[in-house]
């Protein structure tokens, strides 16, 4: 493969770290590191100096935050988007945005070809790379891991050792770290054994749940249409607002998850996410709509939201069926408008209050007391169209015995 000019998407993990100075003895080309920042913090600290100290010609650092909460969270939470019922998809979402700005540098940079350092056993080469496609199909795409001899956590460290490229993560920690503002993921290495649990000191952004405040903490959401706009009757921009509660949601222990998923490729991976203030919003915002939404377009849409979820989770956010998915989501947030007031205690939390001022929950039709909205003799003959198919099976039974 002739390459002049590479676009590689940096982190400055193992695997990137590495490919910078791998990706110039391979080709012989120039190489341009690109990072997007979407909330990993002190990760990026020294980033651009490390990639030009390796060999990197250029390192764009671009600031993703806001155009990553608003145009991908906030969009996972109105769809209630959950991969099989238990991960938020916070490097899931976090991808398409990421490999997105890629292509746009690579062609600004008149680059021949766009690089990852994901795995051929993992999710993220198919993100990245179904991402370029629908962008850049002109582009020629490197993916090391299905191609070079370093197969191996051992021979990348013995590769960093042999060239002093300084990585984040060491042969008595070896488990890879994965964060942006939405969470942060832990695999590989000590976790690998799924019934091993996590040491605690692992974990960033939450407290144990056993060393959680002993009293609850209580916090009211604002929304609308949909998107999480004020904690506690404050207005807060997207950034501000998940940097507000995952500090409030983390110091009660929420949001960890510890499970055994399905990636697309079809091996089983176990994973361990932290996610405070995405556990927190997606139940508040479901908890919402169940005042805000008739029923027919609840379970029809709770029913969309593991199609949007899947869609995520196999990277395939630049497709028509993302875009008609979102615009019907859109739709149906039109009223969801209103306030949740959650719970938050020693890990769980609970959605204990919810107001909006497009409610469909009538108390007057609700109340157990007589009401003059609601007549229960009306029951009789709904109850007796309802149940006319099943009568009618009964009926028909007893005639043929």
């Amino acid at each position: 493969m002739d390459i002049k000019k590479v676009v590689l998407a940096y982190s400055g993990g193992l695997d990137t770290s590495i490919l910078v100075k791998w990706l110039i003895e391979t080709y012989g080309c120039e190489v341009v590191c690109v990072v997007g920042d979407v909330g990993q913090e002190e990760e990026l600290d020294g980033l651009e100096e490390k990639a030009i100290k390796t060999g990197a010609s250029k390192c764009y650092i671009e600031d993703l935050k806001e155009e990553f909460v608003s145009g991908y969270v906030f969009k996972a939470i109105k769809a209630n988007a959950i991969y099989e019922n238990r991960y938020l998809m916070g490097t899931s979402l976090a991808r398409p945005i990421i490999a997105q700005r890629q292509v746009e540098i690579a062609l600004k940079e008149k680059a021949d070809a766009v690089c990852h350092g994901a795995t051929g056993k993992g999710n993220d080469q198919v993100r990245f790379e179904m991402t370029y496609m629908a962008l850049a199909p002109e582009l020629k795409i490197i993916a090391p891991w299905r191609i070079w001899d370093l197969d191996s956590r051992s021979k990348l460290f013995d590769y960093a050792e042999k060239h002093n490229i300084p990585v984040p993560v060491s042969k008595d920690k070896p488990y890879s770290m994965d964060r942006n503002i939405l969470h942060i993921s832990y695999e590989g290495g000590i976790l690998e054994d799924p019934f091993n649990e996590p040491n605690e000191n692992m974990f960033i952004l939450t407290k144990s749940p056993e060393k959680a405040p002993d009293k609850p903490t209580y916090v009211e959401i604002g929304f609308e249409k949909g998107t999480p706009v004020s904690l506690d009757g404050k207005k807060l921009g997207p950034v501000e607002l998940m940097k507000s509660l995952n500090k409030l949601a983390g110091e009660n222990g929420v949001g960890r998850v510890d499970i055994v998923e399905n990636r697309l490729v079809g091996i089983k991976s176990r994973g361990v996410y932290e996610t405070p203030a995405g556990t927190v919003l997606h139940a508040a915002h479901r908890d919402l709509e169940a005042i805000c939404l008739d029923r027919e377009t609840q379970h029809l849409k709770d029913r969309l939201a593991h199609e949007y979820a899947e869609l995520v989770y196999y990277g395939l956010w630049f497709t028509k069926k993302r875009e008609a998915l979102d615009a019907f989501i859109e739709e149906t947030q039109k009223n969801v408008t209103g306030t949740v007031r959650v719970k938050l205690y020693k890990g769980s939390c609970m959605a204990v209050g919810r107001k909006s001022p497009v409610t469909l929950y009538e108390p007057d039709i609700a109340t157990f007391d007589a009401s003059a909205l609601y007549d229960q003799k009306d029951a009789t003959g709904f109850l007796r169209i309802f149940g006319l198919p099943l009568r009618v099976e009964a009926l028909l039974g007893k005639k043929r015995k």
